[in-house]
């Protein structure tokens, strides 16, 4: 199992490398995207015969569902992505960058919540609770959102950047420093992946109890997320621009959530929902958001197109 997790690190750190690299920085083109979003998503699903083959099928299973919970978790990711970029202005060419680095930021957060999340379930098994809890929290707050935009200046971590740091407006090429009439500014590149690390952490709280739902096995948990985490490059410059029309999507993950979260509170009744039971719920919920956002933003395009006709004045 050492050899296993060596590999592992060491394909993780080689992947990360290679995304940085090969694109030279530089925001993938759409087909290029779509290309790389499906070779990560093949590869992350392939990785469940190399837990087979150390394992068994059980654990096979196990990851599967955790890598597909952890890949859909990852979409709210991408959100907030979106929104810091666009709220700090962040240039093209640092935006491969500051994802680079904040998944890399992101599985070495996961990677000490699995660990502390591993010994305390072990140690305490009211820990399971406490989990199951605090994701039908999460649930729940997610639900009521209703979508609705976060607004990073509000976020504590930029209140106390305001405070401790000040930000210059302007960037200064790759610099996290810039010196601007003889004083030290902190650039908004700095203040973008601080936000990063900071939600990286929330993220990180939400998703890493949800997979523990589904598995004990700290090697299928890691890699799920270190998996589910790799694509999310190549995932972000595919749905750019198209975020914003899955307005359904936070339902879909309150869904899941919600059933992760009676997962782990009916622990001690007869509710087992199988590997099959969990994987289901998890493509039903995200079609079902997907699908509900399509048909709305059809009829309303449709009833927008009506009133314009309604409108247009009679031909003389």
């Amino acid at each position: 199992m050492i050899v296993a997790w060596a590999g592992l690190a060491v394909f993780i750190v080689a992947a990360l490398v290679f995304d940085m690299r090969s694109h030279g920085g530089k925001p993938m083109r759409p087909k290029q995207a779509l290309i790389w979003s499906i070779v990560w998503t093949l590869i992350g699903i392939a990785f469940s015969v190399v837990v087979l083959l150390i394992d068994d099928g059980r654990a096979a299973g196990e990851y599967l569902a955790g890598f597909m919970i952890e890949k859909s978790l990852s979409l709210d990711n991408l959100f907030v992505f979106a929104i810091l970029f666009s709220f700090f202005q962040v240039p093209d060419n640092q935006r491969m960058k500051v994802l680079i680095f904040g998944i890399a930021g992101a599985i070495v957060l996961r990677t000490i919540f699995i660990l502390i999340g591993a010994a305390a379930l072990d140690a305490f098994h009211a820990t399971t609770y406490v989990l199951g809890a605090l994701l039908l929290f999460t649930a729940i707050r997610i639900a009521r959102s209703g979508g609705e935009e976060m607004d990073p200046e509000r976020t504590l971590i930029m209140r106390w950047m305001r405070k401790l740091l000040p930000v210059s407006r302007e960037y200064d090429g790759d610099k996290l420093f810039t010196v601007e009439n003889g004083k030290r500014l902190a650039t908004p590149l700095l203040a973008a992946l601080a936000l990063v690390a900071a939600f990286d952490v929330m993220f990180a709280i939400d998703s890493i109890p949800a997979i523990f739902a589904i598995t004990r096995d700290t090697f299928v948990v890691f890699s799920a997320n270190a998996f589910s985490l790799l694509g999310m490059v190549s995932l972000y410059f595919l749905l750019d621009g198209l975020l914003d029309r899955f307005r359904f999507l936070h339902y879909g993950l309150a869904i899941i959530l919600g059933f992760v979260a009676a997962k782990l509170l009916l622990v001690d009744t007869s509710f087992h929902p199988s590997i099959a039971v969990s994987m289901s719920v998890i493509v039903v919920a995200l079609a079902g958001a997907a699908l509900a956002s399509v048909i709305v933003e059809k009829r309303e395009a449709r009833l927008a197109a009506e009133r314009a006709e309604d409108k247009t004045p009679p031909r003389v």
